[in-house]
């Protein structure tokens, strides 16, 4: 007799839409005030720990590093523009560190490659 309690594993295909999912709606957060990027990396710290071990921890990882990074950096540039005006190059910083490593990361996972 099987257990039929228990859940069952998941499919590498179903965590790579799940990775895919997560970084259009990292993309899509850009115009509306990042509200959708929490959503995303939401997603990716549930769907980490079921996709250990497998390419899409990588992904997943990724995504919760950009996000925290991201926002840090960008806390640090906030201050900065008002005190010396570096801030501004701060921002455009990580502006083009969270394009980067989320259109590489989709295209990786669309692929179905691993992040690094």
């Amino acid at each position: 007799m099987t257990d039929t309690t228990g859940s069952l594993p998941r499919s590498e295909e179903s965590f790579r839409g799940t990775a895919i999912i997560a970084y259009v709606l990292f993309l899509v957060g850009l115009p509306f005030l990042h509200l959708t990027t929490v959503v995303g990396v939401i997603l990716a710290y549930v769907q980490r720990g079921d996709a250990r071990g497998t390419v899409w921890e990588s992904h997943f990882s990724n995504l919760i590093e950009t996000f925290w990074i991201s926002l840090l950096l960008g806390l640090v540039a906030i201050p900065l523009i008002f005190a010396f005006g570096l801030g501004i190059l701060v921002g455009i910083g990580v502006f083009v560190f969270f394009l980067y490593r989320t259109i590489k990361g989709l295209i990786r996972a669309i692929d179905g490659r691993p992040y690094q």
